[in-house]
């Protein structure tokens, strides 16, 4: 066990922890004690019907998606209660370096996206006593999360958001997820996953992070200097004070369980391997939300997949940003997604 402090209430918190015990994996391997993380803000009414669900991206936690929940915002904890459930090996719940015994580190079982979901919804029927949601969203990673929920549970589920990501990922992500991760495994310190240092694999997230700055911004971001919107007066300093500074306090094992999670995502399982039969499983209204520069999830992609839901819409927002426009750093960015929630949430 690696006690790493990025990993911490003070860096993440608040959060809580839901013991899942013993927890099958789809795989038919166990995690042993497992421990779900998850932020809760605002409360659920009596009759239990206005639960939202937030699920995170890569390499986040429930604090990185906290600024759309506020009073006068469309996720409001005076109206609904906002549940954001933590990736199991993504760091905050039960990860590589926070485990003990044979799984710890390069022994920690292969996780699904599929298993991510089968934990959420464990501690929302059996903690929470939730059978319906308001609204499943997520980014990336938690889109995919987002179409295994609408799409596995269709009743469950009454609105869905995925944003920027697919129900299964394409040949193109797995490409880029494969040379992100050969970029981690490069360092020498990472040695198979068996480093016995907390930061061990500096040189390793430097480099998993340059390949995230070269994709996850558009050229025209590059091209037209937008770096200076978000307080930096060059490329290199965004590079050092934004893309590296994101990654470095990161465990190296967490962030590659993940990887492995993103590259298998296929929720056209619940249909025989059939991915437009699954999409036709979904009941939700459901904005299929892209962003219009996205060099990871191209808006074709998302519109691929939106075309085969019933009850749907393609909303494709603009901004340099490209895929991390997620993050709201520009006003603009975060109005649009705002008042896409907002619209959603009253339709």
């Amino acid at each position: 066990m690696l006690n790493n402090k990025y990993y911490t209430q003070d860096q993440h918190g608040p959060y809580e922890f839901y013991a899942l015990g013993d927890f099958q994996l789809e795989s038919g391997e166990i995690l042993n004690n497992a421990q779900l993380a998850f932020a809760v803000h605002g409360k659920l009414n009596e009759a239990k019907d206005n639960a939202i669900l937030f699920t995170i991206m890569f390499s986040g936690t429930s604090k990185n998606m906290e600024h759309y929940i506020g009073a006068g915002k469309a996720l409001d904890p005076e109206k609904y209660c906002i549940i954001l459930p933590n990736q199991l090996g993504g760091g905050l719940s039960t990860s590589p370096h926070n485990i003990d015994g044979s799984q710890a580190m390069t022994g920690f079982p292969n996780i699904s996206i599929a298993d991510d979901v089968a934990a959420q919804r464990k501690l929302l029927t059996e903690y929470f006593g939730i059978q319906e949601l308001q609204l499943v969203t997520g980014w990336s990673m938690g889109a995919q999360q987002t179409y295994e929920w609408a799409i596995r549970y269709p009743d469950m589920v009454k609105r869905a958001a995925p944003i920027a990501g697919t129900a299964k990922c394409t040949s193109h992500d797995a490409l880029y997820v494969d040379v992100f991760s050969d970029a981690l495994k490069s360092d020498p310190a990472w040695n198979g996953g068996n480093y016995t240092e907390v930061h061990s694999c500096k040189l390793g997230l430097k480099r998993l992070a340059n390949v995230f700055a070269l994709m996850g911004c558009c050229t025209e971001f590059y091209n037209k200097e937008q770096w200076v919107k978000l307080g930096f007066g060059s490329m290199q300093k965004m590079l050092e004070g934004f893309w590296h500074a994101w990654f470095q306090p990161m465990d190296a094992n967490a962030l590659l369980t993940q990887a492995k999670k993103w590259k298998s995502g296929d929720s056209s399982k619940h249909a025989g391997g059939d991915l437009v039969q699954a999409l036709k499983r979904i009941k939700a209204k459901t904005y299929v939300i892209a962003f219009e520069q996205d060099m990871f999830v191209p808006v074709k992609d998302c519109k691929y997949e939106q075309k085969y839901i019933a009850n749907s819409e393609l909303i494709v927002i603009p901004s340099l940003m490209g895929h991390f426009a997620m993050l709201g750093l520009l006003e603009e960015d975060f109005a649009a997604i705002n008042d896409t929630f907002m619209s959603l949430l009253s339709s």
